[in-house]
């Protein structure tokens, strides 16, 4: 029985800086009917606090502890294969907050790992200190691998495009935490307090929140108001269990009522 919503961002609730209709409702009937959620993002350069800003703005009033970023699940993650490790990072903003919340130090030699996450402002002299960092055996771990856009004038490169860079140099294929990463989807979950079977991902993307919602079993839920368009599923081995063309259709008074047949058949079930 579904009780609670991973809800991806960009191409859900909002498209670039402009609200998707009627995502603005679907947030605040989750929130009138106390229905558990978590905006999901694989964008680590944003703080949980940049997150509720920007969605204050389009006029959704969350708290922090309902954003869950990539660069959280790779402070998480790290923080367990090594407590009070170092890192040297290509990152900003989110990604250093979380690996200091984590007990992390950043370091600009020997450090056990080398992170990437999105940012500007690092240089190829940096990815060239990263490249000998990791041949002398840092670790090297992504936040996510997310392409650039390829849309031109684009001022940020995606982190698939960095790691590439660095796996050719070096020969040491990247660990990737975000999404489809089971880490982060996992993680994510268990903050709701939520089991697999209790537990939907929204998002509009495929080959990253339907991907990593089907491998860890959660019920998925795609939305043709960002990425994927609806010509574009046939061509995935799997599938979502529901297609929407946006948040807005998606009927919870309907959600929470076939919750309920579904707990009273379960019990039905047991007392006979």
């Amino acid at each position: 029985m579904a009780k609670g919503f991973l809800i991806d961002m960009d191409g859900v609730i909002y498209s670039g800086p402009k609200l998707i209709q009627g995502a603005d409702n679907f947030v605040a009937q989750l929130q009138e009917k106390e229905i558990p959620f978590l905006f999901l993002t694989n964008n680590s350069q944003r703080t949980p606090r940049d997150v509720v800003n920007k969605l204050a703005g389009l006029g959704i009033n969350v708290k922090e502890n309902h954003v869950f970023t990539s660069a959280m699940a790779t402070g998480w993650f790290l923080s367990r294969q090594k407590p009070n490790g170092t890192a040297y990072v290509l990152g900003e903003g989110g990604l250093l907050s979380s690996l200091h919340d984590h007990g992390y130090s950043l370091v600009a030699q020997n450090p056990d790992f080398v992170v990437v996450g999105e940012g500007r402002n690092f240089t190829l002299e940096m990815v060239n200190h990263a490249v000998d960092m990791i041949l002398d055996g840092a670790k090297l771990v992504a936040t996510n691998l997310d392409p650039s856009p390829k849309i031109k004038g684009w001022s940020n490169l995606g982190i698939k495009a960095v790691i590439a860079m660095l796996e050719e140099a070096t020969g040491i294929k990247a660990f990737s935490v975000g999404k489809p990463s089971p880490v982060m989807m996992r993680v994510a979950r268990k903050k709701l307090g939520l089991s697999t079977n209790e537990t939907t991902i929204i998002g509009d993307t495929m080959t990253t929140d339907i991907l990593g919602g089907i491998q860890v079993g959660y019920n998925t839920i795609l939305t043709l108001s960002g990425i994927t368009k609806e010509a574009d599923v046939k061509n995935f081995a799997y599938s979502p269990d529901l297609v929407l063309s946006s948040v807005a259709d998606f009927d919870l008074t309907d959600w929470l009522e076939e919750n309920q047949r579904s707990k009273t058949k379960k019990i039905d079930s047991v007392q006979s």
